[in-house]
């Protein structure tokens, strides 16, 4: 699975002109299930995001993880993470797994979020989503389960 992960302020998704999605300070979670991947890949990349210390401290180093910081997380799938743009410059898609699978990875991976405890909040599969965020630092982390 890809992840992009935005440490923020406050972020937001809007579907239809609805927001489906708020969260204040915690991470923006961009995710893509690629091929190959299993629901053991989403419990590994939950738990990766869930202690990765990337929250300032009292001493404002990034020594707290999203869940000792007590913030919260909004999930918002996207299989342009996927993009291969190594031919030409339209990017391919073909990395992503299928429709179906997606769907079921992305919402077994937001079940494993929140299992372990944190706040989370959603957007919607395969729709056309308009993604807000208040960026913090900024800080801005690339995860790969097959890197």
């Amino acid at each position: 699975m890809r992840a992009l992960l935005q440490r923020v302020h406050h972020a937001s998704v809007v579907v239809d002109g609805k927001k489906i999605g708020d969260i204040g300070p915690g991470l923006l979670i961009l995710i893509c299930a690629m091929q190959g991947d299993t629901t053991a890949t989403a419990d590994q990349l939950a738990a990766k995001i869930a202690k990765l210390r990337i929250f300032k401290d009292d001493s404002g180093k990034m020594n707290l993880s999203l869940k000792d910081s007590g913030g919260s997380a909004l999930i918002v799938s996207q299989f342009t993470l996927a993009a291969d743009t190594s031919r030409g410059n339209r990017p391919g898609f073909s990395p992503a797994a299928s429709q179906e699978h997606g769907r079921r990875l992305y919402e077994y991976f937001i079940q494993a979020v929140i299992a372990l405890g944190i706040t989370t909040a959603t957007g919607e599969f395969g729709a056309d989503m308009d993604v807000s965020l208040t960026n913090a630092g900024p800080v801005t982390i690339w995860l790969d389960t097959n890197a």
